[in-house]
């Protein structure tokens, strides 16, 4: 079952009693001091267009769909944001609950410091770096091709991680175990590599910050059992929620922007999303 709320999160997470979800997945915005863009083209023939392709035929681009949202916060607004949100996550945690909270290194830092508040420092568990090698590379500074995941437990000393569930991944160096260790995997460490969703793929929904379904079904698989509800209330394109259809498990989805309402309502569908405050065939 997912459920899909319209409106600012924070209202409606206070519907919800306590204790409710056993994972916690946000993705908030990023504070990147930009408007976040994604468009969508198709290219088409036009004599007179600006692009050569086979036997000298000419294209030109056009945009189909553009999905963009602002994102930025002055000094100091971004936490003062984040931190009644996190109290409320910690709230709706069951006692052997976990926060999973993704951010970059533009506000992972104050945002450890205040999680340690919220949870408390003996709660915070693991730093995850989601590592990928994609788009434009500066000739200023090195190139930032990173995330930075916080794991925080309700109570360090019992929380659901099955690692045996964990999807294993290959060797870099598969010459130097034994056959059968290579062929099985390893299990991975707090660096992930996986690609972003590649331009061309057919999970790709067009909203401009989708994560891949893979990071999120290695989230939900490992720290969540089948039947618990997963909470996203920065749900975006929905990938949470499909990751946790996918693998048996509740989900409840709460975002603001009517441009992921409608990401979701055509992407979970096929799951039988339930919609509260929107309608899905809705054009607003």
């Amino acid at each position: 079952m997912i459920e899909v709320h319209f409106g600012d999160n924070l209202e409606v997470l206070g519907r919800f009693p306590d204790g409710v979800a056993r994972l916690v997945y946000i993705d908030p915005p990023f504070n990147t001091g930009r408007r976040r863009t994604h468009r969508r083209t198709r290219v088409v023939r036009d004599d007179s267009g600006g692009h050569v392709g086979f036997h000298g035929a000419r294209y030109r681009k056009e945009v189909v769909t553009e999905m963009s949202f602002a994102d930025a916060f002055a000094e100091d607004e971004f936490l003062a944001f984040l931190e009644p949100r996190l109290r409320e996550a910690r709230r709706l945690l069951a006692p052997d609950g976990s926060l999973f909270l993704h951010l970059d290194y533009r506000e992972v830092h104050y945002a450890k410091v205040l999680c340690d508040r919220v949870f408390g420092r003996d709660s915070f568990l693991n730093e995850i770096v989601w590592a990928y090698d994609y788009g434009g590379r500066p000739r200023d500074r090195w190139p930032a091709k990173h995330d930075n995941i916080l794991w925080y437990a309700v109570d360090p000393d019992r929380y659901v991680f099955r690692l045996e569930e964990v999807d294993r991944v290959p060797y870099m160096a598969p010459k130097l175990v034994t056959p059968e260790k290579a062929a099985r995997g390893k299990v991975p460490t707090d660096v992930w590599w996986q690609t972003i969703v590649p331009t061309n793929s057919r999970e790709r929904t067009g909203y401009p910050t989708q994560k891949p379904l893979k990071l999120l079904e290695r989230i939900v698989r490992v720290h969540s059992e089948p039947g618990d509800l997963v909470l996203d209330f920065f749900a975006g394109s929905g990938t949470t929620g499909e990751a946790a259809a996918r693998l048996g498990r509740r989900a409840l989805l709460v975002d603001c922007n009517p441009e992921a309402m409608r990401v979701m309502a055509r992407r979970l569908a096929p799951y039988g999303a339930r919609f509260v405050g929107w309608d899905p065939g809705s054009r607003r």
